[in-house]
């Protein structure tokens, strides 16, 4: 009778995996023996015995710290291997994100050689929202599997991911953003059990794991470099410091958190990325964040233009289609004429591949897949009926000046990829390397661009003396600077013009597992990262061979340091 009552005649309350929200309010279950939850509010947080909010916990869950006040974000720096401080946003933005109780929610993507700590890098920042006793798990083997697991947690986190099918790129979108599955109920012919679930998402691999567009437009992407063998800790001293150190960075988290209820109402952006909740949310706890304020999106749009050019130049219609804009402004016709046309810019082989559409209808839907990124890249995508027949046309439209897949891209490209098959400056084609240097020589000097930025005074004072030069927030970059303008000076002095430029400019050097290249900072001298690309082209291509000499010679430098390890401290 009891339990009748209970199950029918009793109030029925929504229950909450983790984190909540009620009244305005956000809550976070921490799952120890005595059901303490954190209560988050426009003016701060609290521990609380008494939560007004149901929360379920499975098997898996294990208890978050109990929080301390206090506590510095940048305290979780020394626990993550991060390449540079945009990254380090980034990290940060994602686990806020997370501690938000609606989605979407981006899908953060570690990439890495081995001995990148990207299993480690995963399980820290997982810890601090949804610790588990498995904190990182195997590709699924299929949608309802992958349901059941966010189903049972808050995060949901793939290890060492070699590419991402189809089917699960397209259903972690749906993951991320808010999506359900149905299947037959077990041992039932007519009933059927649904899940429905929004989460974060951590996946990591060595590999580009992500491919597909949609999966790219939702993704933040970081590219986390090896960890040299003299500063690699072992792991039972790594989780002890991080332990102790666990209770501050989750104060810290809330203390955002807070924040980011405080000033949600009154944020306004100029420009909504794809991520416009997440954006706006993040923008919002930046009042509480180690960084100046719009810092977040600087970093954001960076990652999301890396982004698009991966998916860009991974895809080889729209690596076509570029190329055939590259000598008009626009292009019209059918889809079958479209096809012939494209299949001018690929070889034999390329037109065999399975990977090329073989008729007008699948040419169609991959331009319709690759459309949103190609318009980010300045190329807009019309399919119209025109005539009284209604004639099915596709247009293609040059909006701004499309740059060829092959040039320099904002992070982690080797030089080896930066040379020009066909070289444009200021507008003009230049076939060869003499020609681009000509051309440079009649134009304006790398050092002349700075005259309109306010920054000739700093470079006319490192001109005097080189430890004037601004130096940047970051130890390691200040020492590779130090090192690469050293060698150039010494190895090739034409190449030390364009590289101070550079490093006054706030660029920062990065390695990949492709090799070294320039990461921009768009700001004083670069406006956005059409400008950087112009500039390198200009300015730096035509030193290629003599860059890519000095970047080998500052890997050797590197692999002879012995002293003063904390410089490559990750």
């Amino acid at each position: 009778m009891l339990e009748a009552k209970a199950q029918f005649d009793g109030p029925e309350y929504p229950v909450f995996t983790r984190i909540a929200e009620h009244d305005g309010k956000i809550y976070i279950d921490l799952a120890n023996d005595t059901w303490e939850a954190v209560e988050i509010s426009p003016v701060g947080w609290r521990v609380i015995s008494d939560c007004p909010v149901k929360f379920r916990r499975s098997k898996g869950m294990l208890p978050l710290p109990h929080p301390e006040s206090g506590g510095r974000l940048e305290e979780l720096k020394r626990f993550l291997n991060i390449p540079d401080e945009d990254s380090w946003r980034l990290m940060v933005a994602w686990l806020l994100a997370s501690l938000r109780p609606k989605g979407p929610y981006p899908v953060l993507l570690l990439q890495g050689e081995q001995g990148s700590a990207k299993s480690t890098t995963s399980k820290a920042l997982r810890a601090l929202i949804d610790p588990n006793t498995a904190p990182l798990r195997t590709c699924p083997k299929d949608e309802r599997d992958l349901m059941i697991t966010a189903t049972n947690s808050w995060a949901v986190s793939f290890d060492n991911l070699s590419g991402i099918p189809v089917w699960l790129s397209d259903a972690l979108c749906r993951l991320a953003t808010g999506g359900g599955f149905s299947t037959r109920t077990l041992y039932e012919n007519d009933e059927e059990t649904i899940f429905s679930a929004c989460r974060p998402i951590i996946a990591n691999g060595i590999d580009e794991i992500a491919s597909r567009h949609d999966l790219l437009d939702r993704a933040i992407i970081i590219h986390l470099p090896p960890i040299p063998e003299e500063n690699r800790k072992d792991e039972a001293q790594f989780w002890a410091e991080f332990e102790k150190a666990r209770p501050k960075i989750f104060g810290a988290l809330l203390d955002a958190v807070s924040a980011g209820l405080r000033n949600i109402d009154s944020v306004h952006l100029d420009k909504l990325p794809r991520m416009a909740d997440f954006a706006k949310w993040i923008t919002a706890c930046e009042e509480a964040l180690p960084w100046p304020s719009g810092g977040f999106m600087e970093a954001y749009m960076g990652n999301r233009e890396e982004a698009i050019e991966v998916a860009l130049e991974g895809d080889i219609v729209a690596v076509a289609v570029k190329n055939l804009l590259e000598e008009r402004e626009i292009w019209e016709g059918t889809a079958s004429e479209l096809l012939e046309a494209l299949e001018v810019f690929i070889d034999d082989t390329t037109k065999r591949s399975v990977a090329w559409p073989k008729n007008p209808r699948n040419l169609g839907n991959r331009l319709r897949r690759v459309a949103t990124f190609l318009r980010q890249a300045g190329i807009e995508v019309e399919f119209l009926r025109e005539g009284h027949d209604r004639r099915r046309l596709i247009r293609l439209k040059r909006e701004n000046v499309v740059r060829n897949v092959r040039n320099v891209r904002n992070d982690l490209q080797s030089f080896e990829n930066t040379g020009l098959e066909v070289r444009t400056i200021c507008g003009q084609r230049a076939d060869n390397a003499d020609e681009v240097r000509t051309k440079n020589e009649n134009s304006l000097s790398a050092t002349e661009t700075l005259k309109d930025k306010g920054l000739m005074d700093a470079y006319n004072k490192a001109d005097n003396a080189d430890d004037k030069i601004p130096i940047q927030s970051n130890d390691m970059q200040n020492h590779l600077w130090d090192i690469l303008l050293k060698l150039a000076k010494e190895n090739h002095p034409g190449a030390y013009e364009p590289l101070k430029t550079l490093r006054i400019a706030g660029v920062t050097l990065r390695k990949s597992g492709k090799g070294w290249g320039f990461k921009a900072k768009i700001g004083d001298l670069f406006n956005t990262k059409q400008d950087f690309d112009d500039w390198i082209r200009q300015y730096v291509t035509p030193h290629k061979q003599a860059i890519k000499d000095l970047f080998d010679k500052l890997e050797e430098e590197i692999n002879n340091v012995n002293s003063t390890p904390e410089v490559w401290e990750l």
